[in-house]
């Protein structure tokens, strides 16, 4: 049985944390913060090779009463109205699961409820600061003083690692995409009814004028946004207040011909907008005792739409390599972690990378692109099927050999 230290108790962390419990060994989560997360952040969808990778820890079922199912997209353009294309959210599991969309409070509490099942410890206000590795172990030093040892280190830490840098102080910043993110959530019944022109649980996605967007309505009647303006380095909307930050982002979806700026209006509590970022690649995911799952090793773009579920997806395999080990096989079975997982979430990281560019447009490539899209988006669709399948149908055998992953 290893003493293991997981460094972040958001998505990533407390994924870890059950599968290394799952695989025989005694997690510690460690959270730089000083309380639960509890709602706090917007909202996310987890794809059905998430929901896949949640079944390995037996949560599929917790997961699929989260949120509502989101299993379509449809693609619109806000100059004119013009649909584009239609496509499936990844399609659906033997079983019938398809991809759901949920506050990202719904699925941390769900896998902190489970962590306390599995009587996994989570210590709050606990910012590291260095790591001292040894042949016998790793010592985790904090800001306060203290310090936990441990036969291995799982850095869960996000975008702004710690546990990265201190595994390579080369290691480079994230990568800015200039896109902000934004979004909201407008109760039942505040909207007029019949104004909704997309059926329950289809994702209506918009190339705008000014600005790309998608909203979507709940079973409940609840209308879930997100949009994704221009960065522009003469202007900082993280800074408005949120009655401004109504205004402008109502003036940037207002010349289209959507119902947009109709639930931005209606939407009391908007996001503050920040910074899209991703990692096209790092030179080390692992040294030693050392090793990062999620953000902290591959961040993709949100336009992925896989956040989540890569996060799970590196969970469920660094268990799956550490199943039965000694401290003395750790580095090796961190390798092999690495080897499994880095080719697959760089080329996740490269899609949503793809993903994001279209929304990229200016005025004169706007025109341009409105023209060419419907022919780009034709061609996409009749083959989204077998382009997709990649990313989607991926399974990870926990009771393979290690050097077995499909």
């Amino acid at each position: 049985m290893l003493n293991c230290i997981v460094i972040g108790a958001g998505i990533a962390g407390l994924s870890s944390g059950i599968a290394l419990h799952k695989a025989g060994h005694r997690p510690v989560i460690f959270e730089a913060y000083g309380a639960p997360s509890d709602g706090i952040g917007g909202f996310l969808t987890v794809a059905v090779n998430g929901f896949d990778a949640l079944d390995t820890l037996g949560l599929k079922g917790a997961a699929a009463n989260l949120g509502f199912s989101t299993p379509l997209m449809s693609m619109y353009l806000g100059s004119n109205g013009k649909h584009l294309a239609d496509f499936d959210y990844g399609g659906t599991l033997p079983d019938g699961t398809t991809a759901r969309t949920m506050t990202r409070s719904e699925l941390y509490g769900m896998l902190r409820e489970e962590a306390g099942r599995r009587g996994i410890r989570i210590v709050y206000n606990k910012r590291l600061t260095t790591l001292d590795e040894s042949h016998r172990g790793v010592r985790a030093d904090f800001h306060d003083g203290t310090s936990e040892h441990g036969d291995m280190v799982v850095g869960a830490d996000g975008l702004h690692s710690r546990v990265r840098k201190l595994i390579d102080p080369t290691s480079p910043a994230p990568r800015i995409i200039p896109l902000l993110n934004t979004g909201g959530i407008v109760p039942a019944g505040v909207l007029t009814h019949g104004l909704m022109d997309v059926e329950a649980g289809r994702m209506k996605m918009v190339f705008g004028k000014r600005c790309f967007y998608c909203y979507m309505q709940d079973p409940d009647g609840r209308t879930w946004w997100f949009a994704n303006p221009l960065q522009r380095s003469s202007e900082d909307p993280s800074t408005l207040d949120s009655h401004a930050r109504k205004a402008w982002l109502t003036k940037l979806v207002a010349g289209d011909r959507t119902i947009m700026a109709a639930i931005v209006t209606a939407t009391n509590d908007i996001i503050r907008p920040y910074t899209t970022s991703d990692f096209p690649s790092i030179p080390r995911w692992q040294r030693g005792r050392l090793v990062l799952v999620g953000d902290a090793a591959h961040a993709a773009s949100p336009s992925s739409g896989q956040g989540a579920s890569m996060a799970i997806e590196d969970a469920v395999t660094l268990g799956r390599s550490l199943q039965g080990l000694q401290p003395v096989s750790i580095s090796g079975a961190l390798a092999r972690y690495e080897n499994e997982r880095r080719t697959r979430a760089e080329a996740v990281v490269e899609w949503g990378r793809r993903n994001a560019a279209p929304k990229i447009r200016g005025q004169f490539k706007r025109v341009f692109e409105d023209l060419v899209l419907p022919v780009v988006f034709r061609g996409i669709a009749r083959k989204s099927e077998d382009n997709f399948e990649w990313v989607y149908r991926h399974h990870i055998e926990w009771d393979a050999a290690n050097s077995d992953v499909c």
